[in-house]
């Protein structure tokens, strides 16, 4: 056994429906997947090829607990996301091969300091603070896709108080899951335990502490958190 200098830390794990929990490895991120979401955030959705960030995995707020709001900002954003949980990988994926990979599919929130992202963007330099803080990444129950499928069309939406703030279809996704996936083990062998946000829809704006987020994908799941 390793003689570890300190005990090493927990390993992070998602809920998943039915029972038991998946090893997350690592969170990968796509930006601009939905078409609106790229013009309200200056982007043009009919040049950019997908492009990727991260978090870190022990981002995860699970089993619906509340998420602090994160020190170093003064304009928090909600962002509501399909994620798709791998339970195999490697690089160079085929798209024809990518659903063989996927373990099931949760729905995900990328919380994200936009003042933070905004400077970084202006400035040219890298989003990780933004984007990969603390309890910035809330997700809900992992639904399995031998039992739920390779959704490729639902309403997904999200509510601040009750109140709708975002709502689109997976259909409006601009690169599918299986090309998203595709593309991204071109830069990165991909690993059982990845965690792959596959991107917004328009609406996305300013949450506050104390306001409660519902996400909805339908046929998928939910994901709920309270900002404390």
């Amino acid at each position: 056994m390793p003689d570890f200098v300190f005990p090493p830390p927990p390993v992070v794990a998602a809920p998943v429906a039915g029972g038991g929990r998946l090893p997350v490895r690592r969170i990968f991120c796509v930006g601009r997947n939905y078409a609106a979401h790229s013009r309200e955030m200056g982007g043009d959705p009919t040049r950019e090829p997908p492009f990727f960030f991260t978090k870190p995995a022990d981002a995860l707020v699970t089993g619906d607990a509340d998420a602090p709001y994160p020190r170093a900002t003064e304009n928090l954003h909600h962002e509501v996301e399909l994620v798709v949980a791998l339970s195999s990988g490697g690089a160079a994926i085929p798209v024809e091969e990518a659903e063989k990979h996927i373990y099931g599919y949760a729905v995900g929130l990328d919380l994200t300091r936009r003042d933070l992202q905004t400077q970084a963007r202006e400035a040219r330099q890298p989003w990780d603070m933004a984007k990969g803080f603390d309890f910035s990444a809330p997700l809900g129950l992992i639904h399995p896709a031998t039992k739920l499928g390779h959704p490729k069309a639902g309403r997904i939406a999200l509510k601040v108080n009750g109140n709708v703030r975002q709502e689109g279809d997976l259909a409006d996704l601009i690169w599918s899951v299986a090309e998203v996936i595709a593309a991204l083990s071109n830069y990165v062998a991909l690993a059982p335990g990845d965690l792959i946000f596959t991107g917004t829809p328009a609406g996305v704006g300013a949450i506050l502490r104390g306001d409660v987020l519902e996400g909805e994908i339908e046929g998928v799941g939910t994901v709920k958190t309270m900002i404390v």
